[in-house]
């Protein structure tokens, strides 16, 4: 089949990651990328030999798939003019402001019957998908999502910023409905809140602590998932699964009797994955991975936490 042409509209720190695996991909054909700052977008078209335009309306009609990875109050409009004009759109996480505005990017896809993905990168971590095995029917989970500050995201809170990674997962795996909530968090380097704390409880009786924060002096995106059979430790940076069991104790144990395994997965490139799952959804070959309809459950968990911060966090 002919290569799929593609832009990129935002060119900003992950914008030009976006645009280097489409460059890479032989299934696709990078032709445009797009940015408000016209030298931001001369520069990534010059390193990948393509036309920068400073307008993304100059390539509406023209390309047949965008990534949207501009700041997320743009999302909305950008991503509903490409879908209106015949394009699959992926978006960047959050998928859009206000679940209003979700719920419009989803009916539009629909009714223009093009694909829809959001870009809830964790899904495609090795790691992750090496623990799907295993999953069964987790009764606690442990989440700690914790990053240094940096200027670069910080027009959000810390739960729409970096936890929504986590709340996407959290969703994913325990595969059931929220019935309650309750949030705790404060800013310190910004206007927003920089570390939060959300305690939540699920229909099927399950309970998850997640904490996120942008304010601490390691790096650190680790899961810990608790059920009947078996305790397993993600770790999602250095991509290392550790799965323990209970076994059957044998006379003179000296230790816990348990099973201990621990599996290493590559680095890998959860990007590529992630935009090479696109385009075959565009190709009609396989599901779309991240639907926009999972883009606006984790949004509105994500809104919901947010309020109940309270006042003055920068809720969404």
């Amino acid at each position: 089949m002919d290569r799929i042409t593609a832009a990129v509209i935002g060119v900003g720190y992950l914008g030009r990651f976006h645009a280097q695996k489409y460059a890479a991909l032989p299934e696709a054909q990078l032709v445009a990328v797009a940015d408000s700052d016209p030298e931001v977008a001369a520069r990534v078209a010059r390193e990948l030999g393509v036309r920068a335009v400073p307008d993304y309306r100059e390539l509406l009609g023209a390309v047949q798939a965008v990534s949207v990875v501009t700041p997320t109050p743009a999302h909305a409009p950008i991503a509903a003019a490409f879908l209106e004009a015949g394009a699959h759109v992926l978006v960047e996480k959050p998928i859009t402001t206000t679940a209003a505005e979700a719920e419009m990017l989803i009916r539009t896809a629909v009714a223009r019957g093009r694909v829809l993905q959001v870009g809830h990168l964790e899904r495609f971590n090795p790691v992750v998908l090496g623990a799907e095995r295993y999953l069964k029917r987790p009764r606690f989970v442990e989440c700690h999502r914790l990053a240094p500050f940096r200027e670069r995201g910080t027009d959000v809170n810390v739960v729409l910023d970096l936890m929504i990674h986590d709340i996407d997962l959290l969703q994913s795996i325990v595969g059931s409905e929220i019935v309650s909530l309750d949030a705790v968090g404060t800013a310190v380097f910004s206007r927003e809140t920089d570390i939060a704390n959300a305690r939540i409880r699920f229909a099927n009786g399950c309970v998850a602590n997640a904490t996120a924060s942008r304010v601490s002096l390691k790096t650190e995106r680790k899961f810990r998932i608790f059920q009947d059979d078996a305790y397993l430790s993600l770790d999602l940076q250095q991509k290392i699964l550790t799965v323990i069991r209970k076994r059957d104790a044998t006379p003179g144990d000296a230790q816990l009797p348990v099973s201990i395994a621990e599996e290493s997965f590559e680095q890998g490139d959860a990007l590529r994955a992630e935009i090479e799952a696109f385009l075959k959804a565009v190709r009609g070959v396989g599901p779309v991975a991240v639907s926009g309809e999972d883009g606006l459950r984790a949004l509105r968990t994500a809104i919901a936490i947010s309020e109940a911060l309270g006042a003055g966090s920068g809720g969404g």
